[in-house]
């Protein structure tokens, strides 16, 4: 055999990727490889010639592969799988801040710092002075709205 048979480039093509699902894990190179191993037995059988039916064989077969086993080899491979919020105002609520320039009083704006960064914030009405800790209740534009935290609200009303 030489090197220029398109077996044998078909065949090392499909191993060689198949092999790389070492390095790529998640089920989608091993069946790109198999995909060209298709195109190889397909090749040496006669049923397939030239590079243009190849090509189409191995597309139309990587797409059977990847939609019929495509769950099997990601159970089995696994790889990096999980699901995130997409919704950012929920990743916002309920968290906690502090005042870096006084929020108040009535819809005066402030600044606070959230998440190692410091953002506008409105708050409820009241004067929130520098320094006290906020519960962030939600996004207005780019500012964030806040109240004081129970025990910072109760020194509020008391001085």
């Amino acid at each position: 055999m030489e090197l220029s048979n398109p077996i044998l480039i078909w065949a090392v093509i499909g191993l060689f990727l198949m092999l790389a699902e070492i390095i790529l894990p998640g089920g989608i190179v091993i069946l790109l490889g198999a995909a060209c191993l298709v195109v190889a037995g397909a090749l040496a059988t006669g049923l397939v010639e030239g590079i243009v039916q190849s090509l189409t064989l191995w597309f139309i077969a990587s797409m059977v592969l990847l939609l019929l086993f495509r769950q099997v080899t990601q159970k089995l491979v696994g790889g990096d799988a999980h699901v995130d919020n997409t919704d950012e105002e929920l990743d916002l609520f309920n968290q906690s801040a502090i005042v870096k320039q006084t929020i108040g009083p009535a819809q005066k704006t402030g600044r606070i710092e959230f998440q190692g960064s410091e953002w506008p914030a409105l708050g409820d009405g009241s004067e929130i002075a520098v320094g006290s800790q906020v519960r962030v209740i939600c996004r207005d534009n780019i500012a964030l709205v806040v109240e004081p935290l129970a025990g910072q609200a109760e020194n509020l009303t008391n001085t």
